[in-house]
C-alpha cells in the first residue's frame, strides 16, 4: 500500500570484505570474542547489530504496510565510494549484485539504487551501465555535494547523461564527493549533531534544489529522473522569502516559486513533520512528493504520523504514500500492485 523511496540498507554482503581489511573501517574480534565493526573514529558496534537482516526488514515492512522499499547504501558505508577504484569496485559490485538478488528473490517488494566508485568516473559510468541491466536496479545514489553549485554540477553531467540514456533515477543524497572535507561541522562544536544532521544537511539540499531548478540543467536531460530527500531541504519554508528578494534584487528574473516544479524532479518527505509536508505541497504540489523512512521502523512511524496530521486531502495523502512513487518507478521495475498490497 505504501512505497518507501528512502530505505537505507547496511549491506551484510560486505562483512567478509571488511574482515579482510587491515585498517579501519574494518571488522575485528574483540577481547571478549565478539566481532565488531570499528569505524575510523574508533567507535565499535557488534556485527550482529551493524548490518541489516532481510527477514527483519520484511517484517517491518509488513507491520507498517510498506509494499515496496527502494534500497540504497546507508551513509556510514559510503566511504567505500571514495576508495581507490582497485579497492572500491569489487565491494560496490558485490553490494549492487546483492541488491539485485534481493529484488529478484522478492518480486515487487524491493527495487534499489546502486552505488558507484566515484573516484574514477569512467569506472563509475561503466558500473552504472552494468547495473541498469540487473533486475530491480532503478538508478544510482550520488552525493549532494555534486550539485551545490552549477560549477559543481558540470562535473556530474556524465551521470545525468547516463541516467538520461537509461531513463534512470539519480538519488541525490546529502554527502561528500571523494576528496571533500567532511564533515563540515567540527566534532567538538556545540550541538554538533543538530548542526550537522539538520542545519547543514537541509541547507545543502536547498542548494542542490537551487542548482537543479534555477539553471535549466534538468531540461537538457528530460529522460533522467532526480530524487532529492528531506523535501529538498528548506526550500518549502523559504520560497516566499526567495520570491521577496527576487522582486527586490532581480525583478527581471522569474520568481523562484515558478521554477521549482520540474517534470523529472521529485522529493521525499523523510523525517519531516506535518507542517513541513503542508509547506512542501504548497511549494511543489502533492504530485512531486514521495514517502520515505530512512529504512527504519521509527522513521516509518514518524512519516506516517506526519502525513496523517498534515492538513492535506486524502487524494494528496495517497499520492504521497504510493501513487507518485509508482508513477516515478513504473517504467523501471515491477512493483507490488496497490490493491494486492492493501489486502
Amino acid at each position: 500500500m505504501t512505497i518507501d523511496m528512502h530505505s537505507h540498507w547496511r549491506p551484510p554482503v560486505l562483512i567478509d570484505a571488511l574482515r579482510a581489511r587491515s585498517e579501519a573501517p574494518l571488522i575485528e574480534t574483540g577481547d571478549d570474542g565478539v566481532e565488531v565493526l570499528r569505524s575510523r573514529g574508533g567507535n565499535t558496534e557488534p556485527v550482529a547489530e551493524a548490518f541489516d537482516n532481510l527477514e527483519e526488514r520484511l517484517a517491518v515492512m509488513d507491520r507498517q504496510g510498506i509494499s515496496t522499499a527502494v534500497l540504497s547504501m546507508f551513509g556510514i558505508f559510503q566511504w567505500i565510494e571514495a576508495l581507490p577504484v582497485d579497492e572500491s569496485l569489487a565491494m560496490l559490485r558485490a553490494h549492487n549484485d546483492a541488491l539485485s538478488e534481493i529484488c529478484a528473490a522478492h518480486p515487487g517488494r524491493f527495487v534499489a539504487y546502486a552505488s558507484l566508485p566515484l573516484v574514477d568516473q569512467a569506472a563509475a559510468l561503466a558500473e552504472f551501465d552494468r547495473v541498469m541491466e540487473l533486475e530491480g536496479i532503478v538508478g544510482a545514489i550520488v552525493p549532494g555535494n555534486a550539485f551545490l553549485t552549477y560549477e559543481d554540477a558540470e562535473d556530474f553531467r556524465p551521470y545525468l547523461e547516463a541516467a538520461n540514456r537509461h531513463s534512470a533515477i539519480l538519488f541525490v543524497h546529502w554527502g561528500p564527493r571523494p576528496g571533500d572535507a567532511w564533515p563540515r561541522v567540527a566534532g567538538d562544536s556545540d550541538n554538533m549533531s543538530a548542526r550537522l544532521f539538520t542545519l547543514d544537511m537541509q541547507a545543502s539540499l536547498s542548494a542542490d534544489m537551487m542548482t537543479l531548478c534555477y539553471s535549466g540543467l534538468l531540461e537538457e536531460y528530460p529522460d533522467a529522473r532526480i530524487h532529492i530527500h528531506n523535501l529538498g531541504g528548506n526550500i518549502p519554508f523559504e520560497v516566499e522569502r526567495l520570491d521577496h528578494r527576487n522582486v527586490l534584487d532581480t525583478p527581471d528574473q522569474p520568481l523562484p516559486s515558478s521554477l521549482l516544479i520540474k517534470p523529472n524532479l521529485y522529493v521525499d518527505c523523510n523525517s519531516l513533520g506535518a507542517q513541513a509536508i503542508e509547506c512542501g505541497v504548497a511549494a511543489y504540489g502533492a504530485e512531486r512528493i514521495m514517502f520515505g523512512t530512512d529504512g527504519t521502523e521509527f522513521g516509518c512511524e514518524w512519516s506516517v504520523k506526519a502525513l496523517q496530521e498534515a492538513r492535506i486531502d486524502d487524494t494528496a495523502r495517497r499520492a504521497i504514500l504510493h501513487d507518485n512513487a509508482a508513477r516515478f518507478l513504473e517504467h523501471l521495475a515491477t512493483l507490488a500492485p496497490y490493491q494486492e498490497a492493501a489486502e
